[in-house]
């Protein structure tokens, strides 16, 4: 390598980092709903606002493009395509109960009924061989734009009462607890960061390979049997999770 392109790589690769923690502070400002017009400043303001160049607010902007979250015109600058929705994971708590108070939510039940689960979702549930299980798969669109693609599977003995509920506009959660009269207790989630694959993205209206989140949630009632797996893919160009950590009591630090 040349000393030459080592001396471009340098300036390309900081120009990058520059817009890169740009596009992260902007995205706090237009979450966090600092621009209530719906319109970002021009780049000229931007870059003052930022003490960097043209080009790199330039290629932040770009990037929060790629996202979803904004649009650029031409002629008539750069827009908030839509704010993201906060759902917590502090708490057991279904989408729509979360996120009730942001818009009317729904769900296409696009399959509910009994069939045999995969053998790893057996396990999971702890079915025996040949048990079947209540199978859902929904898309819930919130203020009618589509947020997630809901695949379940719920034990059978508990399920199976929900197939006469509404599962249109109820939430899952809330209707276990109802028709079986048990509480829910505990849930153990995994979230993954992945690819959505073509079918997916066309049930959400995203772009394929767009980033999604996939959370992956075993929900147990309050004596512990697990009653429902659920695997949803989530927009995140519509939803942010949050949480609030604590820090364990442990021993202190030892002093050197």
């Amino acid at each position: 390598m040349s000393s030459n392109d080592s001396g471009a790589r340098g300036p390309t690769r900081l120009r990058a980092d520059r817009a890169r923690v740009i596009a992260d502070r902007l995205r706090q400002k237009v979450v966090g709903g600092a621009f209530a017009s719906g319109v970002l400043p021009d780049e000229q303001v931007l870059a003052g606002e930022f003490e960097a160049s043209r080009n790199a607010v330039r290629e932040a902007l770009r990037l929060l493009s790629a996202e979803g979250l904004v649009v650029r015109r031409p002629g008539l600058g750069t827009r908030v395509v839509a704010r993201k929705f906060e759902h917590s994971l502090d708490r057991l708590a279904g989408l729509a109960e979360t996120l009730t108070e942001q818009g009317t939510i729904t769900n296409e039940v696009r399959t509910a009924r009994l069939e045999l689960p995969p053998p790893e979702v057996a396990a999971r549930l702890g079915l025996v061989e040949g048990e079947r299980a209540l199978y859902l798969e929904r898309l819930r669109t919130l203020a009618g734009q589509p947020l997630s693609l809901d695949l379940s599977y719920i034990v059978a003995d508990i399920g199976i009462a929900l197939l006469d509920e509404d599962l249109q506009s109820r939430d899952v959660f809330a209707l276990i607890e109802e028709t079986s009269g048990t509480s829910l207790g505990t849930a153990e989630v995994t979230v993954h960061a992945v690819n959505a694959d073509v079918a997916t993205a066309s049930t959400l209206e995203i772009e394929p390979d767009a980033a999604v989140f996939q959370i992956d949630r075993l929900t147990r009632l309050a004596d512990s049997r697990p009653v429902d797996l659920e695997l949803i893919y989530l927009r995140g160009d519509r939803i942010s999770l949050n949480s609030v950590l604590h820090r364990a009591a442990g021993p202190a630090a030892s002093t050197p």
